[in-house]
């Protein structure tokens, strides 16, 4: 009976990896993955706010098209800033005509025109 890295070895070769490691899915050169990229007409981006001034770069982000979540678990005790920023935020989708809405504790997502959020929560039907 073969074991299990015998099988492995047999089935993947050279590119076996060991017991306990992990492969890092980021440096997989994947096909059709730089033409899918440069073709791209807008990217979803993480933003992390440090400190109120930091969402000038999330809103920029926003006014090129791209869908940002945005963390702001650092201002989150803040409600001034918090307060600002979700103005600030509104403000932004109502220029751009997308939309915002908070999606998770301390995370917001921040729409490009023509992208709604649903905020229907999708639940598993038993």
């Amino acid at each position: 009976m073969l074991s299990r890295k015998g099988i492995l070895r047999r089935h993947h070769g050279a590119d076996t990896l060991e017991e306990g490691t992990f492969l890092d899915l980021g440096t997989m050169p994947f096909e059709d993955e730089a033409a899918g990229l440069a073709g791209a007409k807008s990217n979803v981006r993480l933003v992390e706010i440090l400190r109120f001034e930091d969402l000038h770069h999330a809103t920029k982000l926003a006014y090129q098209g791209d869908i940002v979540v945005i963390d702001y678990t650092s201002i989150a005790n803040d409600q001034v800033a918090v307060r600002r920023m979700s103005l600030d935020l509104k403000n932004v989708a109502k220029d751009t005509g997308g939309d915002v809405a908070g999606i998770a504790k301390n995370l917001l997502a921040l729409t490009p025109a023509g992208i709604r959020i649903d905020r229907q929560k999708i639940r598993p039907s038993f």
